[in-house]
């Protein structure tokens, strides 16, 4: 697309589901659609496993889910384009992306890149991530059979990976700063009866530790300050996630913490602007509820465009 303008009416960025939901809505809305993804089709979908509460489906694994979704999207007339957005230019008419050495122009644009998972930012992280040190054990459990693991987190992300780790691992142990686990109930029903997860509870990573490969960490007491050494092959974080909001700073559209605010109808304060998913300032960060903002975004962003 080397030096070429290349207009839409909606350009869509991100394609996990909030952003293949947008597409699907826009494109049986007979827009010119397009969706901008850096990665994989279906974002964090990718590097889940089990997908248990997505209605419809007890139980779909991540991929699966995310290739029927992409499919969908395409048969609907979606257009779909592979890269990186480095800025944007919201306000006005058009709209635009940069993409490389290249601009792609809309007449409305639905922000739907996402979220990150947060690192700890502790010493021997970085040296170690992709040597023992993961935020994704459906990408890297299988590494780990018959090892001993370490997962840092106690929300459903980090509970949900702890009893995946354990079809490969000897033992799990769950490190949470907390005395108790902010998963969902059944997750932790599932975790306390499954003999091969332990816990410690109250502490922090402080420091990962390794050779050429992780083979432990340093942990703290939040309560006493007491230090301990934890042995371990594998280290898997869950500690939050941030948002892909990068290409966004200085757009006003921002909260202190880097999520797009919105109204009800996913309306950012730039005209013609939406957001969707997980980038969105919102308490609830679901499938289901990603792709309930990409089709509100797409319907109000048919009306925008109706109305110019």
């Amino acid at each position: 697309m080397k030096g070429d303008d290349l207009m839409y009416d909606v350009a869509i960025i991100g394609g996990g589901p909030g952003g293949l939901s947008a597409g699907i809505y826009a494109a049986r809305a007979n827009l010119k659609t397009v969706i901008v993804e850096r990665g994989l089709h279906g974002g964090q979908m990718q590097n889940t496993l089990d997908i248990e509460n997505y209605p419809g489906f007890d139980n779909i694994e991540g991929p699966a889910l995310s290739e029927l979704m992409y499919e969908q999207a395409l048969k609907v007339g979606v257009e779909w384009k592979y890269g990186d957005v480095s800025s944007v230019q919201l306000e006005g008419q058009p709209k635009a992306l940069q993409l490389g050495d290249g601009v792609l122009q809309a007449r409305s644009i639905i922000i739907a890149s996402g979220a990150k998972p947060r690192p700890l930012g502790v010493p021997g992280e970085a040296e170690f991530t992709g040597r023992g040190l993961s935020y994704c054990a459906t990408c890297d459990g299988a590494l780990y059979k018959g090892a001993d693991v370490i997962v840092v987190g106690g929300g459903d992300s980090a509970i949900k990976e702890a009893l995946l780790l354990t079809r490969y691992a000897q033992t799990v142990t769950v490190i949470h700063r907390r005395d108790a686990l902010r998963a969902a109930g059944i997750l932790r029903d599932r975790a306390f009866a499954n003999s091969q997860i332990k816990f410690v509870w109250d502490s922090v990573v402080e420091k990962v530790e390794g050779d050429s490969r992780v083979n432990g960490v340093v942990i703290r007491n939040v309560k006493d300050n007491s230090t301990q050494v934890l042995s371990a092959k594998g280290v898997f974080i869950y500690v939050g996630v941030d948002p892909v909001t990068n290409f966004l700073q200085g757009s006003g559209i921002l909260d202190q913490k880097g999520y797009i605010l919105t109204d009800p109808d996913m309306a950012t304060s730039i005209p013609g602007v939406y957001a969707a998913g997980d980038v969105r300032a919102t308490s609830l960060r679901q499938i289901v509820s990603a792709a309930s903002d990409g089709a509100a975004a797409a319907l109000h962003a048919y009306e925008y465009i109706e109305n110019l």
